[in-house]
């Protein structure tokens, strides 16, 4: 009898003890929430879930000892179709990671969600400051760049060249507004004036009268505070309207490789603008651009390359961990440095922003090009202190 209440015993004791472990031993899933269909979908979309494979397969593709899963949906650009899709995700299909976030409504409102269910999310294509100030989280990692390191390498780049009056074409939510305000804080910091704005909706095809008040302000800058398609529709148009021509200059604040691939380098060229990431910088990053061009055919957006390296860095904090405990993990990804293809100086501090170097770049003219994607000049690396907002000025609730 006692053979058979001692072994139910030790079963039970042993099941215990164990169990611990073997919720852990579950398999790791990681959820891309992008844009597939839209204005976004060069600068993420569907490279950013090959960067994700690519991180994936460069650790192993295990953890565990099981295989690491991968999902992905297309948000539409819109918060409530993002916050249905996570939370479905969260609650019922086990992804313990969900990364990209297209633009930054649909950010915030995931935000929301992860601090709902304590799970991990990492933004690496929207952009407003926001994200790691007032409505930072503890459970939110933001990789890429933000509103305001744009606004500050470009915008004190510009201002400081003479370009001391400026007209904004806003994008009509939350990245766009983001982008107007910091830049304007920027160049008036710097003892130039903003003469006013004017606000056009997302995914806008035609820009002939917001183009038209620009040109009327006479400013010596209009500021594109928009990205992605929206950003070469204006440019596009901004040539046909012989803005350039007449005397103005644009400020493209948020701009990618992929737009001024779009664009070609006759339209694009001396546009001054700010990247994370270009293939051509170092022998890490051209590598990264070898393999990504072999399986996509263009090289990555510094949002994809950004993608692979947040997905790596998870993935080796929650190995180093040893368990995908959200907490545990987050302490982790913030003790470990960041070192791979996209960059060689990162961190990821208490408020949410990872702090890396931010490079201030040119278009070259169609000449100085030796070929496809051959397409900037270095003009300057700014160094993370001076690139991110200072911790203690994001207005964070986290930072003590």
């Amino acid at each position: 009898m006692c053979r058979i209440i001692c072994a139910t015993l030790a079963a039970g004791l042993t099941a215990f003890l164990i169990s611990p472990s073997l919720a852990q031993q579950a398999p790791l899933k990681i959820g891309v929430l992008s844009d597939f269909s839209s204005v976004y979908s060069d600068i993420g979309g569907q490279g950013n879930v090959e960067a994700t494979k690519m991180a994936i397969e460069d650790f192993g593709g295990q953890m565990f000892g099981k295989p690491i899963d991968m999902v992905s949906a297309d948000v539409l650009n819109k918060p409530d179709v993002a916050s249905t899709i996570a939370r479905k995700w969260w609650e019922t299909e086990g992804v313990d990671m969900i990364i990209d976030l297209p633009t930054s409504a649909t950010a915030l409102a995931v935000m929301e969600l992860s601090k709902q269910y304590e799970k991990i999310m990492i933004v690496t294509d929207a952009a407003s400051s926001d994200i790691t100030g007032k409505s930072c989280s503890p459970y939110t990692a933001h990789w890429t760049y933000d509103t305001y390191a744009n606004a500050h390498t470009v915008g004190s780049a510009i201002v400081k060249n003479g370009g001391d009056s400026w007209f904004f074409l806003t994008a009509d939510y939350v990245f766009g507004h983001s982008v107007e305000r910091d830049t304007s804080d920027v160049v008036k910091a710097a003892g130039g004036k903003v003469l006013g704005s004017v606000k056009h909706p997302l995914n806008t095809a035609d820009f002939s009268s917001f183009l038209l008040q620009a040109q009327a302000s006479k400013s010596k800058i209009i500021g594109l505070a928009n990205g992605g398609g929206d950003t070469i529709n204006a440019i596009k148009q901004a040539g046909e309207f012989g803005i350039v021509a007449g005397g103005q200059n644009l400020a493209a604040i948020v701009m990618f490789i992929s737009d001024v691939h779009s664009l070609g380098l006759k339209l694009a060229q001396g546009l001054i603008i700010t990247e994370a990431y270009y293939w051509d910088l170092n022998e890490k990053t051209r590598a990264f651009g070898k393999r990504f061009m072999e399986r996509v055919k263009r090289m990555p957006t510094m949002n994809q390359a950004a993608t692979y390296s947040a997905t790596l860095h998870y993935l080796k904090a929650v190995q180093a961990a040893g368990t995908k405990d959200t907490k545990t993990v987050m302490a982790k990804m913030r003790e470990l440095p960041v070192k791979d293809a996209f960059t060689d100086n990162g961190s990821l501090r208490e408020d949410g922003r990872m702090v890396h170097s931010m490079y201030l770049f040119q278009v070259k003219k169609p000449e100085e090009s030796k070929g496809p994607w051959d397409y900037y000049k270095l003009l300057a690396e700014v160094p993370a202190d001076q690139a991110f907002r200072p911790l203690k000025d994001g207005g964070c609730p986290l930072v003590k």
